[in-house]
């Protein structure tokens, strides 16, 4: 591993009964910024030293307080780094020491190749960490040497229970209270291929349903402000002063990619409210910002990172998705799904001529790349990865409405998909817990 050449800061010890893991993690990265987030083992000071790798001068440094009352977690916004450099960093508390790296996304005027990987959905009943192996996707995943890791949706399971003797424990109760919440982050990030993951390969996350309750939808929830306060602790996110709990937001790498990333969540209208002009997922200020900002984009590929599927219908008594299909795929009339919202998205983006997008998806717990050609003159693609490590979906009929044609579909199996853009391509892959690509699909811009 690289580690930077400077001398380490005094440490500060606390008493053995706060003692735990030091873990570590950075995120959101751009040209010249990083989130670098931490959980300490106790209270006290943070103090943290980053700089290029394999640089001989003294490194930036930082000092933080971790408390009790965010968990022991702290972040530290970086700014003012190089394009394209490898940076790492080592963080020091209570008599511990990590160490860590990320690099920097190109200029947005540089056309270099670029490789993500994206997945969800970790860590349900009967399928939480196993005293065998825990969770041994992240290895496969770090194998493939990506650029940074998008994690949509599901990072924890914190309305379900997961226990017997080929668990490890620490996760048999449901979250209903922030402390709650804050245990089944601590009990996944704990994994130790999962931290090892974090440690070499940024991240950026967005919770789906499972962070607070199944099928949650909106600020009417009452476990929603708990469970979205412990999502932000654990994960290097920095929403704007004005917008403290806000999560969407935007990413740039190089003049080849553009990721918006959606809260599908807590701005949403009742699950069971009838579909309608004014029934939202988005909420009027997110669904502005992503038209607006998805017409601006000079960038050859523009992702959107949706936890849940445009396509496919989920939900039982009330639609969870933004489709308002039945299982057999055809519209339903009253439906409670959003399909409305979603239709008048797709129409504005084709009327402002948005070329070459892909929806990024989770939630629905199998593997799926389809392309939707809804219009004569319009057509995108949506890749549905996961689950990373959860009870087994199944493959269903997609929603009619986008006129879909399924590419590839898995079910049973666990996955993550990848993304490798060239200047002339992007190659769209799903990839199973071995390792072993399943399918690989190649599309080229227009």
């Amino acid at each position: 591993m690289i580690r930077l050449v400077v001398p380490l800061l005094v440490l500060l010890v606390v008493p053995a009964a706060a003692a735990g893991r030091l873990l570590v993690a950075a995120g959101d990265v751009t040209a010249t910024g990083a989130i670098l987030w931490a959980r300490a083992p106790g209270p006290g000071q943070v103090r943290i030293e980053y700089g290029p790798a394999g640089t001989t001068g003294e490194a930036r440094r930082l000092t933080l307080e971790a408390s009790a009352a965010t968990d022991f977690t702290v972040r530290a916004p970086l700014s003012g780094l190089q394009p394209r450099t490898r940076y790492t960093y080592r963080v020091a508390a209570a008599g511990a020491t990590n160490d860590g790296e990320f690099a920097t996304a190109p200029g947005p005027e540089d056309r270099v190749p670029v490789r993500l990987l994206w997945g969800g959905d970790l860590g349900s009943a009967r399928n939480c960490r196993r005293v065998a192996d825990g969770y041994p996707i992240f290895r496969a995943m770090a194998r493939r040497n990506p650029d940074f890791f998008l994690f949509v949706g599901d990072t924890v399971y914190a309305d379900h229970s997961c226990s017997g003797p080929e668990f490890v424990p620490g996760n048999e109760a449901v979250a209903l209270t922030l402390d709650g919440f804050r245990a089944k982050h601590r009990y996944n990030r704990d994994d130790e291929a999962y931290a090892e993951f974090l440690r070499r390969v940024p991240v950026s996350a967005i919770w789906d349903d499972h962070e607070v309750r199944n099928d949650f939808a909106g600020p009417g929830d009452p476990l929603m402000p708990d469970g979205r306060r412990a999502f932000l602790e654990y994960w290097p996110i920095q929403p704007p002063p004005e917008e403290p709990g806000r999560l969407y937001r935007r990413l740039r790498w190089g003049a080849l990619l553009e990721v918006f990333i959606l809260d599908t969540r807590q701005y949403r209208s009742p699950n069971t409210e009838r579909d309608g002009p004014g029934k939202t997922m988005l909420g009027a200020a997110q669904r502005r910002w992503l038209l607006d900002g998805l017409a601006a984009s000079t960038a050859t590929w523009k992702v959107v990172v949706s936890s849940v599927s445009f396509s496919v219908p989920t939900g039982r008594a009330a639609r969870d998705s933004w489709s308002n299909a039945t299982v057999w795929g055809l519209p339903e009339e009253g439906g409670t799904g959003f399909a409305v919202e979603r239709d008048a998205i797709v129409r504005a983006l084709r009327d402002r001529r948005v070329r070459n997008l892909v929806v990024l998806a989770a939630d629905v717990h199998h593997a799926e790349l389809i392309r939707h050609h809804p219009t004569h003159d319009f057509s995108f693609h949506e890749f549905i990865a996961g689950p990373l490590a959860a009870s087994p979906g199944r493959v269903r009929p997609l929603d009619a409405a986008l006129n879909p044609r399924s590419l590839f579909a898995r079910h049973g199996v666990r996955n993550f998909g990848e993304v490798a853009i060239e200047p002339a391509h992007l190659t769209a892959s799903i990839v199973d817990e071995s390792g072993t690509a399943l399918f690989t699909h190649t599309i080229g811009p227009e």
